[in-house]
């Protein structure tokens, strides 16, 4: 999927029944170019501030499921938000940043989009937002069960049990260790070497 700049008829394709109104209402009243792009390992989503010669810009990869979409621009909308409050004089996830989030979650989880489950693992979230993906294992593995297509031998990190052997995307194989705070330990089989590891990230396991 190559990355486009949607008209914003064209957005309601990628978002649950129930929010394009409000979300378009965003969008052009802060006047935001929004880009659906292909999926990115690192980020699912971005936001760079409007300057002189520029207006604000917010990037989603357009692989997400419709709610994962929707929290994903939502996060970034916080971001815009808060630099129109503040403009660079706060920190990117500070209090501020957390305030507009939560108010933002707040605001969508009140017109009946979510289905149950992902309502109440947004619940943490509106309480206390966190800066990254990693910081919100549970609510992104509700999010996940609502991808158009699943595929059975592809598993997030966090539902791999400890002492298991899997495999990357890039095929190098490792053995599940316990999680340090955010991450898991796990050791390369081939190297022996240790590797922080996301709870989130997508993994096979390794049948022998």
């Amino acid at each position: 999927m190559a990355a486009t700049q949607h008209p914003m008829q064209a957005l309601a394709a990628f978002l649950p029944d129930g929010c394009f109104e409000p979300v378009v209402d965003y969008l052009n009243h802060y006047k935001v170019h929004l880009t659906i792009t292909k999926k990115r390992k690192s980020v699912l989503g971005d936001y760079r501030h409007a300057s002189m010669n520029s207006h604000h810009a917010i990037t989603v990869n357009g692989n997400l499921n419709k709610f994962e979409f929707l929290i994903t621009l939502l996060h970034e909308l916080a971001h815009l938000l808060t630099f129109e409050a503040y403009s660079n004089r706060v920190e990117a996830h500070g209090k501020e940043w957390k305030m507009f989030y939560s108010k933002l979650l707040l605001h969508f989880t009140e017109k009946n989009i979510f289905p149950p489950d992902i309502l109440q693992a947004l619940q943490k979230s509106i309480r206390n937002p966190s800066a990254t993906a990693n910081g919100e294992t549970e609510l992104l593995m509700v999010l996940r069960k609502y991808n158009t297509v699943t595929r059975t031998d592809i598993l997030l990190l966090a539902q791999v049990p400890e002492g298991v052997i899997f495999k990357t995307e890039n095929g190098r194989l490792f053995k599940k260790g316990p999680k340090r705070r955010k991450r898991y330990e796990c050791i390369e089989i081939h190297s022996g070497l240790k590797y922080a590891f996301s709870p989130i990230c997508e993994v096979k396991i390794h049948m022998q």
